[in-house]
């Protein structure tokens, strides 16, 4: 199956900072890309390279068979966008919105609004079609946002983190109209601070730190790599904690980790419910009254801090720098 999103060796620098350090991605027709990393990884520098807002330093980067650095025009006409930050001009109303894109995609004036309408009640925004945009909510301009990204239906989609500020209702709404897309034949590449959707929504998924990619695979392959089975045990007392510590040290398989304000433990382990009876057994014979505890396969959180050492919202001061850095250099370009 051809790549329908492809970019080899990518190296963006801005002043001192290693924004993509040789970045590979390969995204085949039809399929999504979760692009996961912690804040400054190198995202949305990569997402604003191949939707030709950056000019790599060096590498080669191909959407729809279309070299970014070589036919940007022909490559803008291929694709739809949703940045971090919502695009839309405060003074039109949601329906003005829709339909200017529409007809700046050269749809006509009448399909343009029959699309806007479309899209109005796909997102919920209906009762809110003839408002201006500035009186709209943040999370109501980041649907109005990403139904502009979806007023021409593109071969190929970059969403960068599109559900912030969305409720879960929307979430879930949003979601469904990802995989309606990707049922009809678009490409998807997606890169977002919730696992969970990358969870469900990426065939394949790449983690990124530091400007590289430093895994990927399915989210059953990643999930592998960091281990077996999680125990997590929730005590009663929070003067237990350190017992209880002690007891998961000793029967799991590496460290433990600890959710302070809601007492919960956790530790890698092997030995399913056999040794989840243990535990039981030793945390009631050291007099620990528990108030929950099970057994779990490892999450993409779990993949994040086995593989970068944090968890996926924290950043790194170099990568965080490069955002930084990043953001500047497109102010100074306006």
């Amino acid at each position: 199956m051809p790549a329908a999103i492809y970019a080899e060796g990518l190296v963006k620098t801005f002043g001192d900072v290693r924004a993509l350090d040789g970045v590979d991605i390969e995204v085949p027709e039809g399929s999504v890309l979760g692009l996961l990393g912690p804040n400054g990884a190198g995202k949305t520098t990569a997402v604003r390279v191949l939707t030709t807002l950056l000019r790599p330093d060096s590498g080669r980067a191909e959407v729809a068979g279309i070299d970014v650095a070589t036919h940007p025009q022909l490559v803008r006409r291929s694709i739809g966008l949703s940045g971090q930050f919502a695009a839309v001009d405060d003074y039109l109303t949601g329906r003005e919105n829709l339909q200017m894109v529409g007809q700046l995609y050269q749809l006509t004036s009448r399909d343009a609004r029959r699309r806007a309408d479309e899209l109005l009640e796909r997102f919920n925004l209906s009762d809110a079609a003839d408002r201006t945009a500035k009186t709209y909510s943040g999370g109501m301009r980041r649907r109005l946002d990403l139904a502009a990204a979806l007023v021409v239906s593109p071969p190929v989609m970059f969403m960068d983190e599109p559900t912030t500020g969305l409720d879960p209702r929307n979430r879930m709404a949003l979601w469904a109209v990802i995989e309606e897309l990707v049922a009809g034949g678009t490409t998807l590449l997606l890169t977002t601070q919730y696992l969970e959707e990358a969870d469900h929504l990426a065939d394949t998924i790449a983690v990124v730190d530091h400007g590289r990619v430093i895994a990927r695979g399915t989210s059953d392959e990643l999930k592998s790599r960091s281990g077996g089975d999680v125990v997590e045990v929730v005590v009663h007392e929070r003067e237990h904690i350190p017992v209880a510590e002690r007891v998961l040290r000793r029967l799991g398989d590496g460290d433990t980790t600890l959710v302070e304000h809601t007492r919960k433990l956790s530790v890698p382990a092997a030995g399913g419910a056999k040794l989840l009876a243990e535990v039981i057994r030793e945390l009631d014979g050291e007099g620990v009254e528990i108030d929950d505890i099970g057994l779990r396969r490892p999450t993409l959180d779990d993949v994040f801090i086995s593989l970068t050492g944090h968890g996926a919202e924290d950043g790194e001061e170099p990568a965080a720098k490069a955002a930084d850095v990043e953001t500047a250099d497109k102010e100074g370009k306006k």
